[in-house]
């Protein structure tokens, strides 16, 4: 069959060929081809049926085009329950994400063509709320395109949101899991932020501008988001519900249904023909849509030189995505792959293309990885092409170290010096898993095995030396060194080092991530362990680490009170010191005889925070899996005693919190509309598997760090105190309000509902004179 002049967008033909493809259609139902290898053709009919009997898919249409040669079917059915309905070559198929490369990439490229959009520009320059650490300033355009932004592959489940805006803020909110530039991870989260920034940049939502400037020029007239419900008779549905519903003209991707049916990673619907406009279009380099240049640019290799996996601009070129390409399509071909069975794969030296469209996820799901690779080679090979003559385009990859500063924890400094400070000593260890140095080798081990170091004994604390306990810590021999495990975490009694144990050493090492809050118990570990060594006459050894979340910031009231295990010290809830300055705080003020050494931090000053420093983060205890979790738990971890949840036995510790007896609405309005800088909050709900409220459906808040540096954590655990006086006075149990908070004035304030600034003003003295009793421990600028 003759299809339309790629030099024009549409090019009627002479009414003697219509006629001619209308007699080929009557006598070939199903197909039409001229050219293509018969032979191979119905090869590639039997591997799509094959697919069908083995129950991988239920249907789906293939059309397969060279030059102005095509073949186009359907196969077996389009819906399966609740009844029986034929697939037909007009089939309406969820492209799922498809819609990155057909709706989102094409409106990106075009507003770049415009000027609108550069680039290598920041992405923060057209959506600032894309911020919470490090690495999203440092992210582009060109990273998002390519899914080398070092964002999370998706959103985070484990709670229950609705709506657009919201959507758009919990991708923007979630936590880097890698370095812009040098990570690559395919992610749904770098195109619902593209498409957010379509959005914006144009003035009107995405499905609308990707109507207007794409599908309506290209022809591509039953290509849409949000399905008009006359289409639902033609439209494969896809999942089957837990509750019975089918998902047909809705879309199948969770977040995007969440987010009203339109994301820049998926929720689009079309069809074999149209999608075969599209590829026209590139194969025309642009068809009047896009400069041919851009074409160019969109399907050639952008992603880093380092990174082994090839992107185009939202275009697959050779990654573990690349299943269409088969065998023979060079690596210079693109395309693209949809998770509800839906691909498309370009040859620009064939001039080929081939598309294949199923539910495979009707009515549970099938998996067809294995159909798509050999449907490429088929493909391939059905055009006739010498593929063999095409010499592969790729770039090379050369790798590139990652530039960062090369802070230095205790840990790499003693290494460096070759454990000079330790020479000759038997140690006593006081470690966990966040131990390690900047290689990630654990400071046991490498203690273990030097010749200079005689490691002894190891103590455990609160989770263990591994980190993986939540209740008490016992006795035991570490696996692989095989040395003595001692507990300082199995009761009372057993929390500071007893005389017979250090008996057997000279020293005590103490190595530990802190987190910089009053009531995380390493550093009441560290404290009585002092008084310990004090006690033996033993060397106290701190190999000193950064503080995670900065040690510019000092908030909180002072403890009132006798100390606790979970108030040590005589420090505000956030006290902007490192584990090594606390100990000498507590060494002038307490344990003046011991002999205490600092092994400190090198090339690291107070306003960095971890993910500033380019060392690896290793979860300091089970509940605190990231930099953002560590950042609030000193103002959730206020309330940890009373009746709410702060995410425990969820996904997100410390960056959910609620109850099952709040509305997450309005407990989101009241919050945001205090307006604390740094913070923004999602209404969630949620069903927490441990710990409060443990299997019952919470109300709350999904909490995102915006500016972590701005982010006021203690007097955040205030409002939220405050908000749940105001609104749940008696569901609200406040019997243990004091537990961690140990400053009864603040207590009383909160139940008085007293306004926030003057609890927060009546800490000021309390942390005047801490400040004259911190400067002389401080180690760093």
């Amino acid at each position: 069959m003759l299809r339309p002049s790629r030099s024009k967008l549409i090019n009627w033909k002479p009414a003697l060929v219509i006629l001619r493809f209308l007699v080929l259609l009557a006598t070939c139902p199903g197909a039409f081809a001229q050219g293509l290898n018969p032979g191979v053709l119905r090869e590639i009919d039997d591997l799509i049926e094959k697919a069908i009997s083995d129950r991988r898919m239920p249907g789906g249409v293939l059309h397969l085009e060279h030059r102005e040669e095509a073949y186009q079917k359907s196969y077996g059915k389009r819906q399966l329950v609740p009844e029986v309905e034929e697939a037909t070559k007009e089939t309406i198929y969820d492209l799922a994400s498809l819609t990155k490369v057909v709706a989102t990439t094409l409106s990106m490229m075009k507003l770049i063509e415009e000027g609108k959009v550069e680039l290598d520009a920041p992405a923060q320059r057209y959506l600032p709320r894309l911020s919470g650490d490090a690495n999203k300033a440092k992210i582009t355009i060109r990273h998002l395109l390519t899914h080398t932004s070092g964002l999370a592959a998706g959103l985070r489940g484990g709670y229950e949101w609705s709506g657009y805006k919201n959507g758009v803020a919990l991708a923007a909110g979630e936590s880097s899991r890698g370095r812009a530039g040098f990570t690559y991870r395919y992610s749904d989260l770098n195109f619902i932020l593209l498409g957010e920034i379509v959005a914006r940049v144009s003035g009107i939502p995405l499905q609308e501008y990707c109507r207007r400037e794409i599908f309506l020029p290209l022809g591509m007239k039953e290509t849409f988001f949000l399905p008009d419900p006359r289409w639902k008779g033609r439209i494969a549905p896809t999942s089957l519900l837990a509750d019975g519903s089918l998902l047909r003209g809705v879309v199948h991707d969770p977040t995007a249904r969440r987010m009203g049916g339109v994301a820049g990673h998926a929720g689009l619907f079309s069809t074999a023909d149209d999608l075969a406009r599209f590829a026209r279009m590139l194969l025309n380099e642009g068809g009047g849509v896009l400069k041919p240049e851009t074409i160019r640019l969109m399907t050639t290799v952008q992603s880093p030189s380092s990174i082994k996996s090839r992107r185009g601009l939202g275009f697959d070129i050779d990654s573990p995505y690349s299943s269409l390409r088969g065998e023979l399509f060079p690596k210079g071909s693109f395309g693209h792959t949809g998770w509800t069975g839906t691909s498309m794969w370009i040859d620009r030296a064939s001039e080929s293309f081939v598309i294949f469209l199923s539910n495979r996820n009707h009515p549970s799901g099938g998996n067809v990885l294995a159909l798509r690779r050999r449907l490429g080679t088929f493909a391939a090979k059905a055009t006739g092409f010498d593929f063999s003559a095409v010499k592969e385009t790729l770039p090379k990859v050369v790798p590139k170290p990652i530039s960062s500063p090369n802070v230095l924890n205790g840990i790499d400094v003693l290494e460096r010096d070759q454990f000079a400070a330790l020479q000759g000593m038997r140690v006593g260890l006081i470690t966990n898993q966040t131990g390690i140095n900047r290689d990630r080798v654990s400071t046991i081990d490498l203690l273990h095995r030097s010749d200079k170091v005689d490691l002894k004994l190891l103590f455990g604390p609160e989770h263990g030396i591994r980190g993986t306990l939540d209740d008490k810590v016992e006795d035991g021999v570490d696996d692989k060194t095989k040395l003595p495990v001692l507990s300082l975490y199995g009761g009372e009694d057993r929390r500071k080092p007893r005389a017979e144990h250090l008996a057997k050493v000279d020293a005590l090492v103490f190595d530990m991530q802190d987190i910089g809050t009053r009531f995380y118990t390493f550093i009441s570990t560290m404290g009585l362990a002092m008084e310990a060594a004090e006690d033996a006459g033993l060397k106290f050894v701190v190999l000193d680490r950064v503080n995670p979340i900065g040690a510019t910031k000092v908030a909180g009231p002072m403890r009132d009170g006798d100390p606790t295990f979970t108030s040590f010290h005589q420090v505000p809830v956030q006290h902007g010191m490192t584990i090594g300055e606390i100990a000498r705080l507590y060494q002038k003020e307490h344990c003046p005889k011991l002999k205490l050494t600092v092994i400190p931090v090198e090339n690291w000053t107070r306003e960095m925070r971890f993910d500033e420093t380019g060392l690896p983060w290793i979860k300091p205890s089970p509940n605190m899996p990231n930099l953002a979790a560590a950042t609030l738990y000193p103002g959730l971890g206020l309330l940890e005693f009373t009746n709410v949840s702060v995410g425990r036995g969820t996904n997100f510790p410390f960056e959910v919190f609620g109850a099952s007896y709040i509305d997450e609405e309005a407990f989101a309005r009241k919050l945001s509309a205090a307006r604390l800088p740094g913070l923004e909050f999602v209404p969630v709900r949620f069903t927490p598997t441990a710990s409060k409220f443990a299997n019952e459906e919470c109300g709350g808040v999904r909490i995102i760090l915006t500016d972590p540096a701005k982010c006021p954590s203690v007097e955040f655990g205030v409002l939220l105190a405050q908000t749940l006086r105001e609104l749940y006075p008696r569901e609200w149990e406040t019997q243990k309000l004091n537990t961690l908070l140990r400053h009864p004035q603040t207590e009383s304030a909160i139940k008085s509902l007293k306004p926030g600034k003057e609890i927060i003003k009546s800490w000021e003295g309390g942390l005047e004179k801490f400040a004259r009793r911190r400067a002389g421990a401080l180690l760093y600028r």
